[in-house]
């Protein structure tokens, strides 16, 4: 009988340099796209998908990030008094119960494997998701609830995957596809960070995973991998190498990679343009900005 996934890890000590200076003082996971934090939407997503604890792997210097899920009761009062119901409403959307969250220092920046592993008391022997805050997916129904759902009919470990153009294999990690079923795929190899030539496959995975704890374990084993850091790739790779189902999931939805500063404005233009309150006004901005642009060439 498979266990049903009710916990989520969120790697966020890396330091955003790519964002400094904003991010000496602020950290990544709080900048905000449109009016919400990167983070709020990583959490409401693992909260459609039914998780109820969450863990987080942070490093120093992420306070800002741990004071935002706190209740502010004094901005709370200040509303409430003023009537601002829905600015209330959406507080509380901010807001976690106690005993749902917890924080794990990762001390030294080892990679996404290492941070995964900090977090392996607070997971013990059960199936858990991994979530990164830079990847954020825009989808109808939310990119982990549809991993989810499909998980509870495959077992295994499933990550989910994005076709990509050859030139941006050297990127990502790279599946090795054993059998295409459509939306899944079974896995028969990983490979991370390709050259073009030698990638196995245009189906790139992004930051999203179901892992079994087995691969806690794998990361017990693993030294140093690409780039001197230990790969969650590689321990994900161990199962396969042990004939344990890994599958590669087609997820219904726009990836927008907000670890970047591109990627970052891509987003910030899509989810405005999905506001109703925000889309005619920036819209006819856009329109605007697109005719000065064509006017100067």
């Amino acid at each position: 009988m498979k266990r049903r996934v009710t916990k989520a890890v969120f790697p966020v000590a890396g330091l955003g340099t790519r964002f400094l200076p904003a991010t000496k003082s602020i950290p990544k996971e709080i900048m905000t796209l449109v009016d919400r934090p990167l983070i709020q939407y990583a959490i409401d997503e693992a909260r459609a998908a039914g998780i109820k604890e969450f863990i987080f792997v942070t490093s120093r210097g992420k306070g800002a990030l741990e004071d935002y899920f706190d209740h502010a009761p004094e901005l709370e009062t200040s509303l409430r008094k003023k009537g601002k119901k829905d600015l209330l409403n959406t507080l509380k959307n901010t807001n976690m119960d106690s005993g749902a969250i917890a924080y794990i220092r990762q001390h030294k920046a080892l990679g996404l494997g290492h941070a995964v592993w900090c977090a392996r008391r607070l997971i013990a022997n059960e199936p858990f998701a991994v979530i990164l805050p830079d990847d954020v997916i825009a989808a109808e129904k939310p990119c982990l609830q549809q991993m989810v759902e499909a998980y509870e009919e495959t077992g295994g470990c499933m990550v989910a995957a994005m076709e990509v153009p050859a030139e941006k294999a050297p990127s990502y990690g790279v599946l090795d596809v054993k059998e295409d079923m459509g939306s899944m795929v079974s896995v028969q190899g990983m490979v991370e960070k390709p050259s073009m030539e030698e990638a196995p496959s245009n189906l790139a995975v992004i930051g999203r995973y179901i892992l079994t704890p087995q691969v806690l374990q794998n990361l017990n084993k693993i030294k140093q991998g690409a780039g001197g850091e230990i790969q969650l790739t590689d321990a994900i790779a161990q199962e396969i190498a042990a004939e344990r189902d890994v599958y590669g999931y087609r997820f219904r939805g726009q990836r927008f990679d907000c670890g970047s500063k591109a990627g970052y404005l891509q987003a910030t233009v899509a989810f405005g343009l999905s506001r109703p309150e925000l889309r005619d006004e920036f819209d006819a901005y856009l329109a605007e900005m697109s005719s000065l642009r064509k006017a100067a060439e």
